[in-house]
């Protein structure tokens, strides 16, 4: 069965490294890949990248799907631009559509411009996760960061909560939250080989909070959940300094981390894995995997984006799906 890739807006990398990770992986994925996205954008990189991907074969390995989106610009703008940002969102909202249907084995995002899908009449939008969580019907997802340097030490970062501004984090931490994410990080390593998981907890605040001298949130929040989660069987330790704890991981000592807010998590991650990195959606009912990167307009069309966290998504994807 193939895998459904949805490029992501259109003024920014994701076509690129989409295009690039593909061609480096097609020859040892015989399923095959249906891309979602602009096919005059996506044969014009093929050529000027002189990717000699088949994109041509309506029936060849790597087909693409346009999800009724009208054709693009030949030079789409380099910005947050609402036309560029509904097509984004046609495409991934098709792309999980086939996921939901059973049509392909998983599905991999490339970035999209949150400022430019609110300007296109979103509102409420604040990510892709999210979004792909309401359509399938579930508040109960976890995002799961992941990558290795290159000896292969790995991070594996679980997150309590995603899109919040760090001043409304402590407002919305939740114990049943935090035990969920220790649950899903715990069934993720399980996925990924690491049957008895290592699963350490970060405090919230300096020094896990100073037996609650600098805040009380561990004593009140974080430490209830991890003991509920002991509780029920897992492996896990915590609340624990966030600025050691990430070290410990980083040699082995932990299978993966609970963090309490999205950069917490993620800039140790990226500090290990920036060009490597893919963000892993715990608990849909289909497989979602992205690039650990965002649009990065500044560098779109000009041929020098780095592939390799695109790369690093897809073939998680494809393993998480199997033969």
């Amino acid at each position: 069965m193939r895998l459904a890739i949805a490029c992501g807006d259109p003024g920014g990398v994701g076509p690129e490294v989409t295009l690039r990770a593909v061609a480096t992986l097609l020859p040892t994925t015989p399923g095959g890949f249906v891309l979602y996205g602009d096919p005059g954008q996506l044969r014009r990189l093929n050529d000027s990248l002189s990717l000699r991907l088949p994109l041509q074969a309506p029936d060849g390995p790597c087909i693409i799907e346009s999800a009724s989106v009208p054709p693009l610009p030949s030079e789409p703008p380099r910005g947050p631009a609402a036309g560029n940002a509904r097509a984004a969102m046609s495409w991934l909202e098709a792309g999980a559509r086939a996921c939901l249907e059973g049509r392909v084995s998983g599905l991999v995002t490339a970035p999209v411009s949150k400022e430019g899908i609110i300007s296109a009449g979103s509102p409420g939008f604040v990510g892709q996760t999210e979004h792909l969580s309401a359509m399938a019907g579930t508040d109960r997802t976890i995002m799961m960061l992941l990558g290795a340097d290159d000896r292969g030490r790995w991070l594996r970062v679980a997150l309590a909560t995603i899109h919040v501004p760090l001043r409304q984090v402590a407002n919305v931490l939740q114990r049943d939250r935090i035990e969920l994410a220790i649950e899903r990080a715990s069934g993720a390593c399980r996925d990924l080989g690491l049957p008895r998981a290592r699963v350490a907890v970060c405090g919230l605040n300096p020094h896990a909070g100073e037996g609650g001298k600098i805040g009380d949130e561990e004593g009140r929040i974080v430490a209830p959940a991890v003991a509920a989660a002991r509780q029920r069987g897992f492996d896990v330790q915590g609340p624990l300094p966030a600025d050691t704890l990430f070290h410990q991981a980083y040699r082995g000592d932990f299978d993966a981390v609970v963090a309490m807010y999205h950069d917490q998590g993620l800039a140790p991650l990226k500090m290990v894995a920036f060009d490597t990195g893919v963000n892993w959606t715990l608990g849909l009912p289909f497989i979602r995997t992205s690039p650990d990167h965002g649009t990065a307009f500044d560098i779109a069309g000009r041929g020098v984006a780095h592939p390799g966290s695109m790369e690093s998504a897809i073939r998680l994807a494809l393993q998480l799906a199997g033969p």
